[in-house]
């Protein structure tokens, strides 16, 4: 499902300059309700590069990639959700960046077992 932010052909980094990482962990009703398929779609019309993906614990979790004013725009985002979502809260951080150029859903994460879809 990754989605390459491509202008003629070529990657568009200047959507991303200056570049920050965030990671966000989205916690209440927000699994099972299309809570990943809108988040990719709001990233990749933002710009954002990065992904998004469930977590065991009933979480989810998004990095994504990009400047300042765009990660938050998609934080607003996360702390609403899609409709029948129910966000009790979602706790940032910074990370290191990447240079992904795309936005992508990525397979669940599991600890302790098998990585599934």
């Amino acid at each position: 499902m990754a989605k390459r932010l491509e202008r003629d052909g070529q990657p568009n980094r200047s959507l991303r300059i200056p570049a920050e990482r965030w990671r966000f962990r989205i916690r209440g009703l927000v699994q099972g309700v299309g809570y990943r398929a809108g988040c990719c779609r709001r990233a990749q019309e933002l710009g954002l590069a990065g992904w998004v993906r469930n977590c065991s614990d009933g979480s989810v979790e998004v990095q994504a990639e990009g400047d300042e004013q765009r990660l938050t725009e998609l934080r607003v985002w996360c702390e609403g959700g899609p409709p029948g979502a129910r966000v009790d809260s979602v706790d940032g951080s910074r990370v290191a960046t990447t240079g992904a150029d795309w936005f992508e859903i990525r397979p669940n994460h599991f600890q302790g077992g098998a990585l599934t879809r």
